[in-house]
Order: structure tokens, then C-alpha cells, then sequence
């Protein structure tokens, strides 16, 4: 195999997605606790959703084939440095690893891990396409990443833990829609009916923005209500400015390229769940 194509294989998994979604793993295990998690709780929670994350993703850059020539014609399979062939094979091998890395910590953590990748799977093959329902299943995955470490930590029914669940998936919906809003031509040829090409651009990235300054505003709720201490303050800041002079950034029709300020908020979202981690981990 070329060393081409092992890295054309290798870019399939858009790895700093699944290890997002690992890192909500583990967090949502430490809120659960309260404490680190045993090492083979933090290495089979992590690896079940860093899988099912990454077959996600592969499936979507199968399916997404003809507008991806269009949107983003450097991905492997447009770029012609992969075979369909391939990306299916390497889907099946991912997910097989997801599910049997789930198995291992219980039979609730397997039937959650085979539900996120259903979910994965029908939006690829058939919801993509399907506008604000194809944006809540992947905020719904989001948001499923934290119930997961709870239940890898054997305390799903946490408050705070399900507060983060909705939390970020909030912050992932905005993200899908002010992403479709970027991606209007490859939408419009594939037959998409997201909000963007429903109501047009810039009404689709005020309805981003409203969700943005609701996560906002819910960031102040783990502190009102006496979920987390005062020392938790700094991360959830962090995050809310940038959202905030992000979205004032989306919602300037001036400005050529925007889709940058979508990966800010993603990012901002990142630093603040391992420092956060950090937090937890050390006090």
C-alpha cells in the first residue's frame, strides 16, 4: 500500500473530531465520579466513542461524495487518493473496534455505542439532506457523548453530567447550521434542504446565533444552581467570549470568509473541556 494512500486512509478519520468526542468521554466519567475513573473505565470509554466518532465521519465522506467534489474537493475520496471500496472496508473494521471496546465495559455502554452509530449511520445515508433533522442527529451524538461516560462510569443520571450533554450539543447544532450556511452551491446541487437554502444565508446564521448566545446565557446555570464551584468559572468564560465575538463575526455579511469563526467556537469548546478536565482531575 503507497504511502499515499495510508494517509489519504489515516485523513479519513478527521482525527481531532473522535478525540473530542473521547475527551467528552472522559470528562463526562469524571463528573460522574467526582474523581479520575479506573484506568480500563477511561481507555474503553475513550476508544468505544473515538471509533463510532470516526465511522461516522468516514461514512459521511462516502456518502457525501458528489458534493465534496464541489465543497471540499481536497478530501481523499474526491481527491481520488482512496476507493469507495476502501472507505467502506475501513468503516467496517472502526466500527467493529468501537463495538467491541463497548462491550468490554458493560451491555448498557454497547446497546448506547450501537444507538450513536445508527444514528450516524441514517444521517449519512439518508438525513444528511433532511436540513434542521439532520443537524439535531448529529447534535444529538454530540450530546450522547457525555451520557456515555456517565454510564461507563456506572452513574448515567447525573444532573450535572446531562447539563454538559445539553450544553454541547447546543454548541454543535449552531456549529451544523452555520456550517450549511457556509456550503450553500454543494448543498443546492445535492438537493439538501437546509435552513440556509430554505430561508437564505444570513437568516440561517441568526438562528446559529441564537443558539450560541443561548449557550451563552445556560453557561451561568452550573454556578446558580451549586452544580460546580467558583474555581469552574474560568473555562465556561473562556468559552462565551469567544462564541460571542465569534457570532458577531458570522452574523458580518461583509466579511468573505466566515466558516474560520465556526472552527473558533469548536475549538474554544475543546480548550475549555481539558482544562476543565485538568480542573477536575487535580482538585
Amino acid at each position: 500500500m503507497s504511502r499515499s494512500k495510508v494517509l489519504g486512509l489515516l485523513r479519513l478519520f478527521r482525527f481531532e473530531l473522535p478525540f473530542t468526542a473521547g475527551v467528552c468521554v472522559l470528562l463526562g466519567e469524571l463528573l460522574a465520579l467526582g474523581r479520575f475513573p479506573a484506568p480500563a473505565e477511561v481507555t474503553l470509554g475513550f476508544l468505544s466513542v473515538f471509533f463510532i466518532s470516526a465511522t461516522s465521519l468516514i461514512l459521511n465522506d462516502y456518502f457525501d461524495l458528489e458534493s465534496d467534489k464541489i465543497n471540499a474537493p481536497d478530501r481523499p475520496l474526491p481527491a481520488g487518493l482512496v476507493t469507495q471500496r476502501e472507505v467502506v472496508a475501513l468503516s467496517v473494521v472502526v466500527t467493529l473496534l468501537g463495538f467491541a471496546a463497548a462491550s468490554l465495559l458493560s451491555p448498557q455502554a454497547l446497546l448506547v455505542v450501537i444507538l450513536v452509530w445508527a444514528v450516524g449511520f441514517l444521517y449519512n445515508w439518508r438525513f444528511k439532506k433532511a436540513g434542521l433533522v439532520g443537524n439535531l442527529m448529529v447534535a444529538f451524538s454530540v450530546g450522547m457523548t457525555f451520557i456515555f461516560g456517565g454510564i461507563s462510569a456506572g452513574k448515567p443520571f447525573e444532573t450535572i453530567v446531562w447539563f454538559f450533554a445539553i450544553w454541547v450539543m447546543l454548541i454543535d447544532l449552531g456549529e451544523e447550521i452555520a456550517a450549511d450556511a457556509m456550503d450553500l452551491e454543494g448543498d443546492r446541487l445535492s438537493g439538501s434542504r437546509s435552513l440556509a437554502l430554505i430561508f437564505g444565508r444570513e437568516p440561517a446564521l441568526k438562528i446559529s446565533a441564537g443558539i450560541f448566545f443561548l449557550v451563552v446565557a445556560a453557561s451561568s446555570l452550573p454556578f446558580l444552581s451549586g452544580w460546580l464551584g467558583w474555581i469552574y468559572l474560568f473555562p465556561f468564560l473562556l468559552t462565551d467570549v469567544v462564541i460571542l465575538y465569534a457570532t458577531s463575526k458570522l452574523l458580518d455579511s461583509s466579511i468573505a470568509n466566515r466558516r474560520k469563526y465556526i472552527r473558533w467556537i469548536y475549538l474554544s469548546g475543546l480548550v475549555t473541556l481539558l482544562i476543565f478536565i485538568i480542573i477536575r482531575m487535580f482538585r
